[in-house]
């Protein structure tokens, strides 16, 4: 079952063991950059697989992420090229590694816009359903962008108050016990008090998949949320993943 949030794009890929940060200012764009932070995860013992994401932008969890229980998730952010949601999981079904699908994404993007926003100044991250992933930022996303990876973890971000955002989201989710809902949620809260997008809080969204993995029947879809526009997003997700989770203690 597929499950669409949102969507973020890239230009080369590589597995990132570390921060690649970009100090180059996107300009003349027709619609305004999705400065975005979002961190994709994975759940070894419950075999999981989500993301959550911030944003100074209506309705974030409108195209940022996208995700497919036993493939994966992508978030396509920066310049936003939706396309690349489906097209990920298209490439996961073909047995694509995650490198290998931005790869093939970016490879067949033939945007020719100018620079500062075709795909060199978007960002692209992807992670299988087995917890392996694969990140990327533009030359031209607007700074401060750059991705951190971590164990079972991936976070990426532009327009964003420095390194320090997705330093910080790497090592909450990845000392934060619990539901992998409540180590995105503590991923993201991280990036907010280290300083988060530069502009401020508007939306937020989180989507975790697994076959079977939620309720009703033929459900794919663990938890999938939105705060479409809130001066306070991340304390309004904060309260449904609470409540969620409070929900799943009292059913066991």
């Amino acid at each position: 079952m597929r499950t669409r949030l949102t969507f973020v794009a890239l230009f080369t890929v590589t597995l990132i063991a570390a921060v690649r940060p970009q100090a180059t200012q996107s300009t003349n764009l027709p619609f305004p950059p999705v400065a975005t932070f979002s961190i994709l995860g994975y759940d070894p013992v419950t075999g999981e697989v989500g993301g959550a994401v911030q944003s100074r932008v209506f309705s974030v969890g409108n195209g940022v992420l996208w995700a497919e229980a036993d493939l994966g998730i992508a978030a396509t952010q920066a310049i936003v090229d939706v396309s690349y949601g489906p097209k990920a999981l298209a490439l996961w079904r073909a047995g694509l590694s995650p490198a290998a699908v931005v790869q093939a994404v970016l490879d067949s993007d033939p945007d020719p816009r100018p620079a500062d926003w075709s795909k060199e100044g978007r960002q692209f991250a992807v992670m299988d359903a087995k917890g392996t992933y694969a990140a990327y930022t533009g030359p031209k996303a607007t700074a401060w962008a750059g991705n951190k990876s971590g164990k079972y973890c991936t976070a990426q971000g532009n327009i964003l108050a420095g390194e320090g955002v997705v330093n910080a989201m790497v090592e909450a989710f990845e000392k934060s016990p619990g539901h992998l809902s409540v180590r995105l949620m503590a991923a993201l809260d991280a990036g907010q008090a280290a300083g988060g997008d530069k502009r401020g809080m508007q939306s937020a969204a989180m989507v975790i998949v697994k076959k079977n993995g939620g309720v009703w029947l033929n459900n794919d879809v663990v938890l999938r949320l939105q705060v479409d526009d809130s001066p306070e997003p991340l304390t309004e997700l904060r309260r449904i993943v609470e409540k969620w989770n409070a929900n799943q203690r009292r059913r066991r």
